[in-house]
C-alpha cells in the first residue's frame, strides 16, 4: 500500500494509525537480514501513532502523511534520539533539536519508524563502511544496496515503509535508489531545508526522499519544502503544483538523451535508458540526443571537493562538543583521540582534503564550472536531460571499484546544483536498473510528469526478497 492510501485510510478511520504502526514493525524485524536499520525505538513510535489515533477520535483533521511510517538516515537530528552517522566518533550524540525537515514531516502526520544504516558520516557508495556493520541489496544479499543512504532505500524497497528520507552530496540517494529498484530524488537545492542534517560537503548537501511511486515522493517533498529561518540558504515554497504536474502528459517536453563520450554505462543499463527515452518519445515527448563530455573529470572534481569540505566540516570533532568525551590532558589529545574513531575511509578523505593544496582546488573548482555551464547550457534547449543513474546494477558488497564508479552520472547534477530523480526502469539479471532525469533549477514539474509517465508504462522491477507482511 503507498503512503497516500496508507494517510487516507488513518485519516477516514478505516485503519488506525496504531495497526499500521504495529504492522511496519513487524516487518522491520522481518528485514533483519538486510542489516539495514541503524536504531528503532517501537514505543516512540507506536506512542506517536496512538497520539494521531487520539487526535482523530476528538475530532481534529490529521495531515497528508497521516500515520504513514518514515525511515530516517541516521544523520539527520531526532531531539533525544542517538544520532551517530554510522560513526563510532558520534557515539553518545544525542542532538538538542529536531531536523526541520523532521519537523514537518511528523505535523504532516507521518511516524519515525526507524533509523537507516548508512556509510559512515556519509562516505561511500555501498553501505559497507559502518560502525553497524554492511547493509545488504533486498534484491540480492550478496549485493550491496549502494550508499550511502542504502539502508534507507533497502527499507522501502522490502517493503518496511513506503518513504525514506536521506541525503544527497553527490548520489546518496539516487544511487542506492537506483541499485533498490525505487524512487529517489534530490531537490533542487534550498527546497528543503538542511537544519539538523549532519554536514559532509556543505556546498552539495541536500535532503532527499525515497519512494516507491512518484505520487508518494511528490507529496513528501511538498510537506517538507520552503524557507526556514534556521538554515538561510533555503527557497520560499515555488508556485508549482506537482500533483497536477504528475498527471499531465510528457506531450511537448523536450528531453536531452545524454551521450557521454569516455564515460559510458554498462551496454545493458545503457538499453534500458534508450528504452525509457524511446517510451517518452511514443508518449509525444521531443527527445533528441545531446553530448556531456568531462565526466570523469568531474567525478575527480567531486571528489576533490567534497574532500575539502569534508575535512574542514569535521574539524569540529574535537573530542569535547559532541559524542563520547575523549581523552586526554589538553585539546590537542581530546582532538586526537576523537578523530582516532573515525574509521579508514573517513580518515582517508580528511587526509586527502587536508593534502590537496591551492591550485588543484582551483583546478577541481574550474571543472565543476565547465560541467555546470554544459549542464545549464542543454537545459537551456530541453526542459529535461536523461541518462544512467549508476554505470552498473548493484555491485557485490566487496566490489569497492563499482563502489568509486558509482557516482560516475550522480556527481555532475551535485556539482550543478540542478534537481536530479532516478526511476527503476527495467531489470537486467534478475537486478533493477535506474534511470536518471536531470532537470531545470526549480524544475521538478517536469522530473514529475516524466517520472509519473514512464511508471504508468508499468516497467518492472524484481521483487525483493520475502519480508511479508509486504505494505
Amino acid at each position: 500500500m503507498s503512503a497516500r492510501e496508507l494517510a487516507e485510510a488513518v485519516r477516514a478511520g478505516s485503519r488506525s494509525a496504531r495497526q499500521v504502526i504495529e504492522e511496519a514493525l513487524a516487518r522491520l524485524d522481518a528485514a533483519a537480514p538486510l542489516n539495514a536499520v541503524a536504531d528503532h525505538d517501537a514505543e516512540r513510535a507506536l506512542a506517536e501513532a496512538d497520539a494521531l489515533d487520539a487526535a482523530r477520535a476528538a475530532g481534529e483533521s490529521l495531515g497528508p502523511l497521516a500515520g504513514v511510517p518514515v525511515i530516517l538516515k541516521d544523520n539527520l537530528w531526532d531531539a533525544g534520539v542517538e544520532c551517530s552517522a554510522a560513526s563510532e566518533s558520534l557515539v553518545g550524540f544525542f542532538p538538542p533539536d529536531t531536523a526541520t525537515v523532521v519537523r514537518r514531516l511528523r505535523a504532516a502526520g507521518a511516524v519515525v519508524l526507524a533509523r537507516g544504516n548508512m556509510d559512515e558520516l556519509g562516505m561511500g557508495s555501498l553501505t559497507a563502511r559502518s560502525r553497524f556493520g554492511p547493509a545488504k541489496n533486498p534484491h540480492d544479499l550478496r549485493r550491496s544496496p549502494g550508499g550511502s543512504s542504502g539502508g534507507n532505500a533497502a527499507l522501502v524497497a522490502a517493503g518496511v515503509a513506503p518513504i525514506a528520507i536521506g541525503s544527497d552530496t553527490g548520489g546518496s540517494v539516487r544511487q542506492p535508489a537506483s541499485w533498490c529498484g525505487v524512487y529517489g530524488l534530490r531537490p533542487t537545492r534550498g527546497l528543503l531545508s538542511r537544519w539538523g542534517l549532519v554536514a559532509l560537503a556543505s556546498s552539495m548537501d541536500t535532503v532527499g526522499v525515497i519512494t516507491t511511486n512518484p505520487e508518494d515522493l511528490a507529496c513528501c517533498l511538498d510537506v517538507m519544502l520552503g524557507a526556514d529561518p534556521l538554515d538561510q540558504t533555503t527557497t520560499p515554497r515555488p508556485p508549482w503544483r506537482l500533483d497536477v504536474a504528475l498527471r499531465e502528459p510528457p506531450r511537448g517536453l523536450r528531453v536531452g538523451l545524454l551521450i557521454t563520450p569516455g564515460a559510458e554505462a554498462a551496454p545493458e543499463v545503457s538499453a534500458q535508458v534508450q528504452r525509457a527515452a524511446a517510451a517518452l518519445s511514443a508518449m509525444g515527448a521531443i527527445v533528441d540526443g545531446v553530448r556531456l563530455v568531462g565526466l570523469p573529470e568531474a567525478l575527480l572534481a567531486y571528489t576533490a571537493l567534497c574532500a575539502v569540505e569534508a575535512a574542514s566540516n569535521l574539524a569540529r570533532f574535537d573530542g569535547q562538543r559532541f559524542g563520547r568525551p575523549a581523552a586526554g590532558d589538553d585539546a590537542e589529545a581530546q582532538a586526537r583521540d576523537a578523530r582516532a574513531r573515525f574509521g579508514d575511509e573517513v580518515r582517508r578523505r580528511v587526509l586527502l582534503g587536508h593534502a590537496i593544496g591551492a591550485d588543484r582546488h582551483r583546478r577541481a573548482l574550474a571543472a565543476q564550472g565547465r560541467i555546470t555551464e554544459a549542464i545549464i547550457g542543454h537545459l537551456d534547449h530541453h526542459d529535461l536531460l536523461i541518462c544512467p543513474t549508476t554505470p552498473t546494477v548493484a555491485a557485490h558488497l566487496d566490489d569497492a571499484e563499482a563502489g568509486r564508479l558509482a557516482d560516475l552520472f550522480t556527481a555532475p547534477a551535485s556539482l550543478a546544483g540542478r534537481p536530479a530523480l532516478s526511476l527503476p526502469f527495467g531489470v537486467v539479471d534478475g537486478l533493477p536498473v535506474g534511470v536518471q532525469l536531470i532537470g531545470r533549477a526549480y524544475g521538478e514539474e517536469a522530473l514529475f510528469t516524466a517520472a509519473a509517465a514512464l511508471h504508468r508504462q508499468g516497467a518492472s522491477v524484481p521483487e525483493a526478497v520475502e519480508v511479508q507482511p509486504r505494505l
